[in-house]
């Protein structure tokens, strides 16, 4: 990775895949527009209807269409894909980055 300033373009790589990015955004809102989550992640509406379809194929969510609007529900219980984290939940990917989103009242404390 270049340093700061020196001029050269920065690593783009990431922590988080775009998977797991749709999947907390649908966490954070299981009514929320393909668009809308496309916007916030800074990728095309194409590829998150192809991400929604992978995790809805693996079990991850599921689809009910409620007037106009998907809501999705999530299957926090899978999961990872990864065979070294397989035996581990999505679940505890979703709840570190939605609880941060919660007033400081009903976030769990800390020990």
């Amino acid at each position: 990775m270049a340093p700061p300033g020196s001029g050269e373009p920065a690593s783009s790589w990431t922590f988080l895949t775009h998977h797991a990015r749709v999947l907390v955004e649908i966490a954070r809102d299981p009514q929320v527009r393909l668009r809308d989550i496309a916007t916030r992640i800074g990728i095309t509406e194409r590829a998150v209807q192809g991400i929604v379809s992978d995790l809805h194929q693996e079990g991850y969510l599921t689809r009910e269409k409620v007037g106009r609007r998907n809501h999705y529900t999530l299957n926090p219980e899978r999961g990872f894909r990864y065979p070294t984290e397989a035996g581990l939940p999505v679940r505890l990917l979703i709840d570190m980055f939605t609880q941060h989103d919660m007033p400081d009242a009903e976030a769990p404390a800390v020990s």
